[in-house]
């Protein structure tokens, strides 16, 4: 006798997979989007500003390599959700960058997609307008306008890379990448960040183990070949080279921090077991400041002490800040607070700035002195 599940006679039709035009019974409705050709057509990236992010990666990845001894540093707003406010902390990031040069290479937060747990506003390409009207063509124009000034403003860009559709518009403009806790495990994110031309990092799984990402950093540096769009929008084979500029982030976990000495050092003996280069870049909020936005400038300083003490392991960190300290509930657009995260909690500016002059003058010294320590074997995972 079948085993097949029989229809019942009050089940409607779409339910049970009818044709639909060829159309899943459970998709409503698509509306096509430019393609990646069509909005760089509208937006293009002037010559000089490629120019200058691929010298920008090239920074980013010498520090990886330790032929640059500063520290990376990715900060800015949880997610971007109000264009103006960005570019008005960009702006006062960029001076700050300036300044600590010699001994910080400052990178922006600019993360336009936002993953759920369950429910919540997916980011500005996805939902720009704030209410739930869906225009992602918008959404992706404000975000590739966003990168371009950027870098006009000579300010590298870092964003989360989501959903696989959308680097085709906007990665040409990004200087580092992160793969978030819950897509690490994800094997088309590992094929897709292995094509990226940005420095891409990796967090630990949300429970705080370190599997996931030593799997992404062996995956992400190999070549493969998968499915993605191309800059004409169509669905294409692609071949990937392989990423070699990829890292671990240290978020924390369920388990608690893990940011202090102990913890650092089991990350090292970890990549170094696996035959991977150790470096590592610590984020000073999720799991490692507990959710709580000032707690991340005592995660920053914990860090900038074991660097300080010697350690040479640790390449980079990572801190959300905002023009406003705190973060306010997403109600009408018209009614929030200018310069405030709808996310997660941040730093104000001005905590932020201080942070920053700190980390530089604290580490000015060290990092330049670990620089002409460092042994290569390390970078070797040996």
């Amino acid at each position: 006798m079948s085993t097949l599940p029989q229809a019942t006679n009050d089940a409607p039709s779409a339910t049970l997979g009818a044709a639909n035009g060829g159309v899943s019974a459970n998709i409503a409705s698509q509306q096509p989007l430019p393609t990646p050709l069509e909005l760089r057509a509208r937006l293009p990236a002037p010559a000089a500003a490629l120019r200058w992010v691929a010298a920008a990666r090239a920074q980013a990845a010498d520090i990886l390599a330790r032929r640059d001894h500063r520290l990376l540093v990715i900060v800015g707003p949880c997610s971007i959700h109000d264009p103006t406010a960005s570019r008005h902390y960009a702006r006062k990031l960029q001076a700050l960058a300036e300044e600590t040069s010699d001994a910080l290479l400052l990178v922006m937060r600019a993360y336009f997609e936002k993953p759920r747990t369950a429910l919540g506003w997916k980011g500005l390409i996805n939902d720009p307008h704030l209410n739930d009207t869906f225009d992602i063509a918008h959404g992706l124009a404000l975000a590739r306008g966003l990168l371009l000034d950027l870098a006009a403003l000579k300010l590298p860009a870092a964003t989360e890379a989501l959903n696989p559709i959308a680097p085709p518009y906007l990665q040409e403009l990004v200087t580092w990448t992160a793969i978030g806790a819950r897509t690490t495990e994800s094997q088309t994110h590992r094929e897709m960040a292995s094509g990226f031309s940005s420095i891409v990092g990796f967090k630990n799984a949300t429970d705080g183990t370190l599997g996931p990402a030593v799997n992404a950093l062996h995956a992400v540096a190999r070549p493969h070949r998968f499915l993605a769009i191309d800059n004409a929008g169509r669905a294409a084979i692609t071949q990937s080279q392989g990423n070699q500029h990829a890292h671990i982030v240290l978020r924390g976990g369920t388990a608690g921090p893990n940011y202090d000495a102990a913890a650092v050092a089991q990350c090292e003996q970890t990549l170094a077991r696996s035959g991977l280069a150790t470096n590592i870049m610590v984020d000073c909020s999720h799991a490692n400041s507990g959710y709580a936005a000032q707690r991340q400038l005592a995660v920053a300083d914990a860090v900038a002490e074991q660097i300080a003490d010697g350690n040479r392991s640790i390449i980079g960190l990572m801190v959300e800040s905002n023009l406003v300290r705190g973060r306010q509930p997403l109600t009408a657009p018209e009614a929030l607070s200018y310069g405030v995260s709808i996310t997660d909690a941040c730093l104000g500016w001005e905590d932020t700035a201080d942070l920053i002059r700190r980390l530089a003058a604290k580490l000015r010294e060290p990092l330049k002195a670990r620089a002409a320590i460092v042994d290569p074997q390390r970078l070797n995972g040996a």
